[in-house]
C-alpha cells in the first residue's frame, strides 16, 4: 500500500521533516516515490513553517494512498493557510 507520511532529516535537536509518497513497507527514511512538501516544527522567524502540494498529496489520495495521522492533520492546516 502507497502511504503519505514524514521522513526525517536535520540534525540532533533541530527535527526537519519531508513529506513522502512511499510504500509502507519501506524504511521511514528509506526509498520514497515523491517528495510533496516539508515540514519544520521548530521554525522561528522568518523560515517557513510548512509547505505543502495540495494538488498532488489529492491526486495520490486519488490514486489510492493512505495518510498517516500527523500528515492529514498537516493537510488540513495547509488548507487552512491557502484560504487565508
Amino acid at each position: 500500500m502507497v502511504k503519505i507520511r514524514l521522513s526525517r532529516g536535520g540534525a540532533k535537536g533541530r527535527p526537519f521533516y519531508h513529506v513522502v509518497v512511499t510504500d509502507q513497507r519501506n524504511k521511514r527514511d528509506g526509498r520514497n516515490i515523491e517528495n510533496v512538501g516539508f515540514y519544520n516544527p521548530v521554525a522561528a522567524g522568518k523560515d517557513k513553517r510548512l509547505e505543502l502540494n495540495i494538488a498532488r498529496v489529492q491526486e495520490w489520495v486519488g490514486k489510492g494512498a493512505q495518510l498517516t495521522d500527523k500528515v492529514a492533520a498537516l493537510v488540513k492546516e495547509a488548507g487552512k493557510q491557502q484560504a487565508a
